[in-house]
């Protein structure tokens, strides 16, 4: 008996790239699939229902079961549609894995205010709805059971949100809200028998093969190829399975033939005072701690995080 049979998936964004890879594999270890995407571009731009029926045959011309679902994630009624859809079609729902997104980069100087909500829109809100009534109809399910569900919430994030991208302050920003607020749903749910995960993949996708970003990404002439969407999915589908119902509040980088494990922030350095706080004893303090370092200025480039 394959290992996710008898299981329910809703997966955002499936038509391409990562987000096809992850409703195959789900679908291989017998999980019925909902294929949600919108069909549009690589900017978010235009409509087209072709790519998630592809999908869903592929799915089910392999033996397995999936529909699709044509809609904007990040609109609350179509969200809650998404989540129904799962529930009609196959009874439940039991995994849910928030992949949909694009990017409009820029840096602050030049980026516009529509590109900048559109990207916070679709990857923030994104993840908040679909999680929103996910969540809701795991809590109601363990109520009206009056016992723990199978639930398993996987959040996609971007370790743009640890170094900050120069080129992506949307992006960055929005991804950084992603684990901060799927953090906060694995001690909400924890007592309904949910965990809630995040993923940083380091794969090639729509959103990483134009720009400056295209070189690395590149397929490789021969050899292992580190940023095979193929090579991140399997981690989605772990933390899918009965096996990791252990693992919940973790924020995990995965590429190539790696698996990270993100610690949780934590004090580098603590300054106490006798007194408060004044702008003279806080330089008599910080300076020191700070006096190696280089002005910020003529060009002098900020070390990352």
């Amino acid at each position: 008996m394959a290992e996710l049979e008898g299981k329910v998936a809703v997966v955002t964004g499936a038509a391409h790239g990562l987000g096809r890879v992850h409703a195959l594999n789900l679908a291989k270890l017998g999980a019925r699939v909902v294929v949600n995407d919108l069909g549009a571009s690589a900017d978010g731009t235009g409509r087209n229902e072709d790519p998630a029926r592809e999908v869903v045959e592929e799915i089910t011309k392999a033996g397995g079961e999936a529909v699709p679902h044509f809609g904007d994630i990040a609109d609350w009624e179509t969200s809650k549609s998404l989540i129904q859809t799962a529930v009609d079609s196959f009874g439940d729902l039991n995994i849910l894995v928030n992949n949909a997104g694009f990017l409009r980069d820029g840096t602050i100087f030049n980026m516009s205010e529509e590109d900048f909500d559109a990207v916070i829109r679709v990857h923030l809100k994104g993840h908040f709805v679909p999680s929103k009534f996910a969540c809701i109809h795991w809590r109601e399910r363990s109520k009206a059971q009056g016992a723990p569900v199978y639930g398993r919430l996987i959040s996609t994030a971007s370790e743009s949100y640890l170094f900050g991208a120069v080129g992506q302050p949307n992006y960055s920003a929005a991804k950084a809200g992603i684990v901060s607020m799927t953090m906060g749903i694995a001690q909400l749910m924890q007592k309904y028998g949910v965990t809630a995960n995040v993923i940083l993949p380091r794969a090639r996708t729509r959103m990483t093969t134009s720009g400056p970003t295209a070189a690395i990404f590149a397929k490789p002439e021969d050899g292992f190829d580190n940023f095979a969407p193929e090579n991140a999915s399997p981690l989605f589908c772990y933390i899918a399975t009965p096996r990791a119902e252990r693992i919940s509040g973790y924020v995990f980088v995965v590429w190539g033939k790696q698996v990270t494990i993100i610690g949780r922030p934590h004090n580098q350095t603590v300054f106490d005072s006798t007194q408060s706080w004044t702008v003279d004893n806080l330089h008599d303090q910080l300076g020191p701690h700070f006096e190696k370092l280089e002005p910020v200025k003529d060009g002098y480039s900020v070390p990352a995080m």
